[in-house]
């Protein structure tokens, strides 16, 4: 069986990135992760992402360049979870599924539980921050 595909977002304003807590309810909760959701059949990527970031903290932003992927194998199945840098217009956000939001930067994502799936984008989004000639921190 194929993986499920699931699109992530970094939203990344001033050197943070906006991560979301998964809610008690989930089987994943508690876990930070970036914001997204599944892709639904005949929806491309940018428009998935697009929409569930409208549709989970009612911000609109423009999805941009693919980031990278991560594989990982749930309980309920394998899913490609495959991150976009997105930009924000604005940082307010009204929760609809998370329990939290934070802006955090790269010295303290690493601090945060993340979903599996996530942890190795966070890695590559800290280790991308070190070799910028932009300040993340």
């Amino acid at each position: 069986m194929a993986p499920r595909i699931v699109t992530a977002a970094l939203l990344v304003i001033e050197g943070r990135v906006l991560v979301a807590r998964r809610p008690d309810r989930d089987s994943l909760a508690g876990l930070w992760e970036f914001p997204g959701g599944k892709l639904e059949e005949g929806e491309s990527e940018k428009t998935c992402l697009a929409r569930e970031l409208r549709e989970e903290l009612e911000l609109d932003a423009e999805i941009g360049a693919f980031f990278m992927e991560s594989s990982y194998c749930y309980s309920k199945g394998e899913i490609l979870l495959r991150a976009y840098w997105a930009v924000p217009k604005s940082k307010e956000v009204r929760l609809h599924f998370h329990t939290e939001v934070r802006w955090v930067t790269p010295s303290l994502i690493t601090n945060l539980v993340m979903a599996p799936a996530d942890i190795p984008i966070v890695e590559a989004w800290v280790r991308w921050c070190d070799r910028s000639a932009r300040k993340c921190d």
